[in-house]
């Protein structure tokens, strides 16, 4: 298996093409939309301990709910930066090599 991978990657890597290009530019996509993987998860984590911040202390809800929704949203700019990326890569990478 790791010999015909070695090989498909030796031929890829000789002959330039533009099939090469869009693989590139889809696995590049994959990979900048793993981090829309962290932000999810991060925020899943911040709003669970939000959550037990409410329950220990209720008069501070206000202040809570504040840093929540801020840290959420600079959380979201990550993944939506990723999107972007995958977006450019897929639509407009493979066009660049023309």
């Amino acid at each position: 298996m790791l010999k015909e991978l070695h090989d498909l990657i030796r031929v890829l890597a000789d002959e330039p093409t533009n099939e090469t290009a869009e693989l590139g530019a889809f696995i590049g996509a994959g990979i900048a939309m793993i981090g829309a993987f962290g932000a999810g998860l991060g925020e899943g984590i911040a709003a669970g301990k939000a959550c037990e911040a409410v329950a220990r202390n209720p008069e501070a809800e206000s202040k809570i709910r504040v840093m929540l929704i801020l840290g959420c949203g600079i959380a979201e700019t990550s993944s939506i930066y990723g999107l972007i990326v995958s977006i450019l890569l897929i639509f407009i990478g493979p066009g660049l090599s023309k």
